[in-house]
């Protein structure tokens, strides 16, 4: 049974200002997600599930069934506020839905394999795809799953501050923690963290999560309880969000692993307009050196 990949793509571009899953960065047009699912194929993937808005389906469906036709399989998914939440009613003013976990608990219903969860609007490159591939086949369990870490240096913007997810190792080298960590920057030769935490300084080679997760199909059941308990908690919050590290958290407190796959993947990705021409000369770069095509699909 090949592995599915899962796209997380229903939350709006706020920061960015458009809709940036469906904007072209390569050379013929491709979006970021484009070059995700071409890794995928040729890591040997057989499912690429889109989890979306309703209201983007159509748009999403024009600009990518007519390329993936007959490469792998596709299904999509809606995220919708009242998904998964068994008749519960929050707060009548909240229109969005409610966070990354929640997302992918939307998939429940289509996937049935092991499975990557990635997001729309980052490139991940193709050994992370390779290695994720590979855990999934031979090492993911309902009692082992596992994050892909990237190098902290390698996940920073030229032009503002980043938030990211630092990974807490045990004495394993299995995931211990995520802590979010914000306002990230270089400043010289250090990495400094502005947000009242410590350390203040972190280490290049930090690994961080880049919501690039491998899972078990024992997820779904296992987040659809922690869901329940989620809302019964903090349902009435009008921003509250049940993140996939919350899931994770308490996977690993309740006697479960999860591994942290390395990567030698250089991470991009666009969390300011001003990243755009950086991702398109990557990919340009990465296209000279015969990693891609230049056109993907033809």
């Amino acid at each position: 049974m090949k592995p599915t990949l899962v796209i997380l793509a229903a939350g709006m571009a706020s920061r960015y200002g458009s809709m940036k899953q469906v904007q072209g960065f390569g050379p013929s047009g491709e979006t970021i997600m484009d070059y995700s699912i071409f890794d995928a194929i040729r890591a040997g993937y057989g499912k690429v599930v889109f989890i979306i808005r309703k209201e983007f389906a159509e748009n999403f469906r024009a600009i990518f069934e007519p390329k993936l036709k007959g490469r792998i399989q596709t299904a999509y998914v809606y995220q919708e506020i009242d998904s998964f939440t068994e008749g519960y009613t929050g707060p009548a003013e909240r229109t969005k839905p409610w966070g990354t976990a929640h997302a992918v608990l939307c998939a429940k219903d289509v996937v049935k394999e092991p499975f990557a969860v990635i997001n729309a609007d980052d490139f991940y490159g193709r050994n992370a795809f390779d290695n994720a591939f590979d855990f999934l086949n031979t090492g993911c369990n309902d009692k082992t799953y596992a994050i892909v870490g990237y190098d902290l240096v390698k996940t920073l913007s030229d032009y503002g501050t980043v938030n990211r997810g630092v990974c807490g190792l045990n004495r394993d080298g299995n995931l211990a923690t995520i802590t979010e960590r914000i306002n990230i920057s270089k400043k010289g030769d250090k990495i400094v963290c502005d947000d009242g935490l410590e350390p203040a300084v972190l280490a290049l080679q930090t690994k961080v999560s880049m919501n690039f997760w491998c899972f078990d199909t024992s997820f779904f059941s296992y987040t659809q309880k922690l869901f329940a308990e989620f809302l019964d908690q903090h349902g009435q919050e009008l921003k509250s969000e049940f993140f996939i590290p919350i899931v994770a958290d308490q996977f690993i407190k309740a006697g479960g692993k999860i591994e942290v796959i390395p990567t030698s993947s250089l991470w991009f990705g666009v969390t300011y307009k001003e990243d755009a021409p950086f991702v398109e000369q990557s990919l340009q770069q990465l296209i000279k050196a015969g990693e891609y095509p230049a056109s993907l699909w033809t």
